[in-house]
């Protein structure tokens, strides 16, 4: 189950990824037209991608992941070492900011008054919560990395 979740949880990053930058694209360059669908759309299946890959990262983080259990079990000592504090505390907060930061977008968005400021908001909190995600990646070049693509 464990490794299964966490392929699932690496492939999904890319989903999230693409999807990301799709949003954040489509808010950067509609400015000075009409916000549409397309552009709600875009905003809608980022911040969905995000929910799921949450609840599966919640999933590892909570109960599957040797990684965070190990943390727990001294988190003092967990601290020092720079792979089990990135599972343990940044990966974490890193991905509850991004998934704040989107959804308080879309909110922000709904209640806009003109398409002007949807577009506004959706470059803001669309740009925010990607550069949280971009760091909380567990980079192949980082101490706590991981591969590009999962093995299967």
């Amino acid at each position: 189950m464990y490794q299964t979740l966490l392929i699932l949880h690496s492939v999904l990053r890319w989903v999230v990824l693409i999807l990301g930058l799709v949003a954040v694209a489509r808010a950067l360059v509609g400015r000075g037209r009409p916000w549409g669908p397309a552009d709600d759309a875009a905003g809608k299946w980022y911040v969905i991608s995000l929910d799921v890959q949450t609840l599966v990262g919640l999933l590892l983080y909570a109960f599957l992941s040797p990684m965070t259990q190990a943390a727990f079990t001294d988190m003092g000592a967990a601290m020092k070492m720079p792979a089990l504090r990135f599972f343990a505390v940044e990966h974490l907060a890193l991905a509850v900011i991004a998934v704040a930061f989107a959804h308080v977008g879309r909110v922000r968005i709904r209640r806009a008054a003109t398409d002007a400021a949807r577009f506004r908001a959706a470059s803001v909190f669309y740009t925010v919560s990607l550069l949280a995600i971009l760091v909380a990646i567990p980079w192949p070049f980082r101490s706590a990395g991981r591969p590009w693509l999962p093995s299967f």
